[in-house]
């Protein structure tokens, strides 16, 4: 085979960039909820100063001050795309470049011991800069679900 010749190379189809994370929280899906989608809920365990319309069409604002061992200081967010409370929070915004976003899908689903909550962050560009940033936000999201659950469960914050 002629490694010039296409038509004899399989189809490749363009690879999945999305992450996805659940994690089982021991408190109540409105309090989840509210802790990921409001501002002092967020301020309260994760951001320094955040700003949440959770509204369809609404818009989210992370912000950290010092944050973390690097003392990182930023900002990012975008328009809310769902918010259908306690069961959805959908919003975009931009952890790679800002010429484009990407999209987090939360979801919240009862349990008998308390809320699971499942993360996706799709729409990442297959570039070296776009595998970076999802591999960095796919930490930041297991540290994020972590953080959370040990704010709600314990009351132990950052």
């Amino acid at each position: 085979m002629n490694p010039s010749d296409t038509a004899q190379r399989p189809h490749i189809p363009p690879r999945k960039l999305e992450i996805n994370h659940s994690t089982i929280i021991r408190a109540d899906p409105m309090r989840v909820y509210n802790a990921l989608t409001t501002s002092e809920g967020l301020d309260a365990w994760f951001t320094s100063g955040a700003r949440v319309s959770a509204l369809s069409g609404g818009e989210i604002l992370f912000r950290w001050v010092n944050w973390g061992p690097d003392h990182i200081t930023t900002e990012d967010g975008g328009p809310v795309l769902d918010a259908t409370p306690p069961l959805r929070f959908v919003f975009q915004w931009h952890p790679d470049l800002p010429d484009y976003a990407t999209t987090v899908e939360i979801n919240f689903r009862p349990t008998e011991d308390g809320t699971i909550v499942s993360l996706r962050e799709h729409g990442y560009a297959d570039t070296e800069s776009g595998l970076s940033a999802m591999l960095s936000c796919a930490t930041g999201w297991g540290e994020a679900l972590t953080l959370l659950k040990f704010y709600l469960e314990y009351g132990l914050h950052y």
